[in-house]
């Protein structure tokens, strides 16, 4: 066992490579060898890509598996409080030790060659999970996916691939086809694809890719549909259909995030008790999440305090859409966004539900948004807004004048990983 600790080994991987995104699949295939190739010893993989949705659906996915007995590796990024949570083997989070040691062997393995902290890391997931039994693996793409370090399964069990909408530009390309061809680059020959909503641009793109292949394709509104229905949501596809309660997470479009999840288990045999734990069972950190305990709560104490990590146009309408559908309160916004991040399309919605804005930077983060400029697009889409330097502040500056109110900490996963740090 290292006698450093996981969090000592993880900044000398940053030492690596100099940029945080670099995408090639070159560095990882040359550590997988290095390592014995560990992605071949993985139990079945199903693959997640997509730009909304991916880890919303991964936790309704490993849900139906779990309450059907299943043991499940879970792959996700990036975490909000701990490193850990990227990794969960058979259902639990990897254990201390056990990350020391994997991510010491990668790092030796290695042998002091570039290779980004995202890359090394992913093969560091993939070696703890080809060594510990389960029945099933979930991978979720971190950027992407045709270049993205996950794309190295040669026939996973199935694809899944979530909304597909602009973000990453400078990686991906600025169009919403060209996104979409990254995203399809997770689909293999003759390897099923489960296929959330989608915009008809990225639709064609990612069922021209599915033709190339051979690889057959479950699209929503083709070959399954989901829907609200009354106090319900209700699941249809060729095997008949399900009448479920409402997705525990919170937000219209887990619709369409549960509709995705339950096409999977279905087209992997899961029954409908299988199905109903996915949508009733899910825990998915930071989506709407409401915080009613630690000292950011007791410091607001007649308000309703939420945490959602959403960062994307899209995810602004989402959760505009979600907002207008709560019970009337009046709904203050803390927000603290990436200088990466098409900030005047994110809150563009927010505006139509929101009486204020609360600007702030992400704390420890290099590419943070000065809080004056989300000033500035905030009052250019008509919220009013103000700065403030910490969320502490900003929380104590909103209850001074609406104690009552709805207050949603918003705009970042970076930052909703400070604040539950912080809140502890």
């Amino acid at each position: 066992m290292s006698a450093e600790t996981s969090d000592v080994i993880l900044q000398r991987m940053m030492a690596l490579h100099p940029k945080v995104i670099d995408l090639t699949l070159d560095r990882v295939w040359r550590l997988l060898e290095a390592l014995g190739n560990p992605q071949n010893d993985l139990p079945p993989v199903i693959h997640i890509a997509g730009t909304n949705g991916k880890g919303s659906t991964q936790a309704m996915i490993r849900a139906g598996l779990e309450a059907a007995g299943k043991r499940v590796h879970a792959y996700t990024s990036p975490h909000l409080a701990r490193f850990h949570e990227r990794i969960r083997l058979a259902g639990t989070l990897i254990s201390e030790p056990a990350l020391t040691d994997y991510l010491d062997e990668c790092y030796a393995a290695n042998g002091g060659e570039s290779i980004t902290y995202f890359e090394i890391t992913t093969c560091a997931a993939i070696l703890a999970m080809a060594r510990t039994p389960a029945d099933y693996t979930l991978l979720e793409v971190g950027l992407g996916g045709r270049l993205d370090a996950t794309n190295v399964i040669d026939r996973p069990a199935l694809t899944v691939i979530t909304p597909v909408s602009i973000d990453h530009e400078q990686f991906l390309g600025n169009t919403l086809a060209k996104i979409a061809a990254e995203k399809a680059g997770i689909l293999k020959r003759g390897v099923p694809c489960v296929i959330g909503p989608q915009q008809e641009a990225a639709l064609e793109v990612i069922e021209a890719r599915g033709a190339q292949l051979g690889a057959p394709l479950l699209a929503h509104g083709q070959h399954w549909h989901a829907h609200e229905e009354r106090d319900g949501m209700v699941f249809q596809d060729d095997a008949g259909l399900l009448d479920l309660p409402l997705p525990n997470l919170p937000g219209a479009h887990q619709i369409d995030n549960a509709g995705t999840a339950l096409a999977a288990l279905r087209h992997l045999g899961f029954d409908e008790a299988a199905c109903t734990a996915a949508v009733t069972r899910a825990v998915w950190p930071a989506r709407m999440q409401r915080l009613t305990e630690g000292p950011l709560a007791e410091m607001a104490p007649r308000a309703q305090l939420w945490l959602d990590g959403g960062h994307n146009a899209a995810a602004g309408v989402a959760l505009a859409a979600h907002l207008a559908r709560l019970p009337a309160r009046p709904t203050h916004l803390i927000c603290g966004m990436l200088n990466t991040k098409d900030v005047t399309g994110y809150l563009r919605p927010l505006a139509q539900v929101a009486q204020s804005l609360t600007a702030v930077p992400i704390p420890g983060e290099a590419n943070t948004l000065p809080a004056e400029e989300t000033v500035a697009a905030a009052k250019a889409v008509g919220l009013p807004a103000k700065a403030a330097t910490t969320v502490a502040e900003a929380l104590t500056s909103v209850v001074a004048t609406a104690p009552e109110a709805r207050i949603l900490i918003c705009g970042s996963l970076y930052l909703a990983g400070s604040v539950l740090r912080e809140n502890g």
